[in-house]
């Protein structure tokens, strides 16, 4: 059975970590962000976990990580 292929662009945003879960960042921190409050702003700057019923779609593209 050939290899199966890494999502680059999966690579690029999800990591996994020391006990096996996903890191992600969140969304809605990257422009526009005059009109954030400093508190939702730090908020968006930590890295969150992928929620359990999105994992198993999460693992297909990331089949060696």
């Amino acid at each position: 059975m050939p290899k199966m292929k890494t999502n680059r662009a999966a690579a690029k945003r999800f990591q996994r970590t020391g006990s096996g879960k996903i890191r992600r960042r969140m969304s809605h921190g990257n422009h526009i962000l005059t009109k954030k409050r400093p508190k939702r702003k730090r908020v968006l700057k930590q890295p969150a976990l992928v929620h359990s019923a999105n994992i198993k779609h999460v693992n297909k593209l990331l089949p060696y990580s």
